[in-house]
């Protein structure tokens, strides 16, 4: 197969593509450098060297790292696992509705499920918008249509727990007996316009977190539907706020937020059905995923689906300049959920 003239349109298509290492490298080098032009992620110098029996590219001047390949700067660096299996793993994660496991990757593509485990998590930072040191993203909002915005906690129910945690989460913790005791809060952002969400992981539902969350992701000025939760009681100095009361209706003409709670469904689904048992450190990345395959459904013009290709080559482009080490995967740099 030719790797500038034939794309895969299946999963079975893009294992056998991505099969041929030459293909897997002229698709990564694609779109790694969009341009065209392969330069040195270290110095920037672009008349580099390719070492053809390494599938590997040599800058001129000399400086460490001078050798480089094309899952340098990417999610994907310093990783032995090659390249076919790495696209076979994004294609996966990228075009599963309800997520895929780290034990069905690693029966998939061969590895064992400890690397199937951290390749995902990986590619989750790959797809986040919320990756604090990676750039700057735009807000949603500013148009004709309203944005919807709620919250939902995600985690195992009190009664479920065993009664030494349980005890721990109403006594030691000081929490009470409702039903958030012992969840995470994420907070979501639905452009009814765009089709568009925006969710992250919170660290509590007070007033000035969901505010100040709801203005660093939405426009000033923004039409903004919520419920009554008194979390919300101020967005009207900022915003064209209104309010669904669900203690008597849950849409009120246009006034409701079904549409993010559409999303939570799915969200939940994914974690439920698929992931099963999700800590808190880990949340973020879980959400991430969901947020860009709901994203991905359809082109900007909301009527035409995206094929699992298109979806795919969404993907790849996001994980350029983003880093994941299995020391912050595991918690054992010091890093925290928020």
């Amino acid at each position: 197969m030719d790797g500038k003239n034939m794309k895969p349109k299946t999963l079975q298509d893009a294992i056998l593509f991505f099969a041929n290492p030459d293909n897997a490298l002229e698709y990564m080098k694609r779109l790694r450098w969009p341009d065209g032009t392969v330069y040195c992620p270290r110095c920037g110098r672009e008349d580099v060297v390719y070492l053809k029996n390494q599938r590997k590219w040599q800058c001129k001047s000399i400086h460490p790292k001078r050798q480089f390949s094309a899952k340098v700067g990417t999610v994907m660096e310093d990783s032995p696992i090659p390249a076919d299996k790495w696209l076979t793993a994004v294609w996966m994660l990228s075009n599963c509705k309800n997520g895929v496991s780290s034990y069905e990757v690693a029966r998939a593509i061969g590895v064992t499920q400890k690397s199937a485990w951290f390749m995902l998590h990986r590619i989750r930072l790959g797809l986040s918008l919320n990756a604090k040191k990676f750039g700057t993203k735009t807000k949603i909002g500013g148009g004709s249509g309203p944005v919807e915005v709620d919250e939902t906690f995600i985690g195992g129910r009190l009664k479920n727990m065993h009664k030494d945690r349980r005890e721990r989460f109403v006594s030691e913790k000081g929490y009470g007996t409702g039903g958030a005791v012992g969840k995470t809060a994420v907070m979501g952002m639905l452009d009814r316009d765009l089709r568009t969400v925006r969710a992250k992981v919170i660290p509590n539902v007070k007033r000035e977190t969901l505010q100040a969350t709801l203005l660093s992701e939405v426009k000033h000025g923004s039409k903004v539907y919520t419920d009554e939760a008194v979390g919300y009681d101020k967005v009207s100095y900022n915003f064209v706020h209104d309010v669904v009361n669900h203690m008597e209706t849950y849409v009120n003409g246009q006034v409701h937020t079904n549409g993010i709670e559409n999303f939570w469904s799915l969200l939940k689904r994914t974690l439920k059905g698929t992931y099963v048992a999700v800590e808190p450190f880990h949340l973020e990345r879980y959400v991430d995923e969901q947020v860009f395959r709901y994203n991905h459904r359809k082109h900007e013009d909301q009527k035409t689906p995206m094929t699992d290709l298109q979806r795919f080559e969404a993907a790849l482009p996001m994980f350029v300049g983003k880093r994941l080490t299995f020391a912050e995967v595991t918690g054992k740099d010091g890093a925290t959920p928020f």
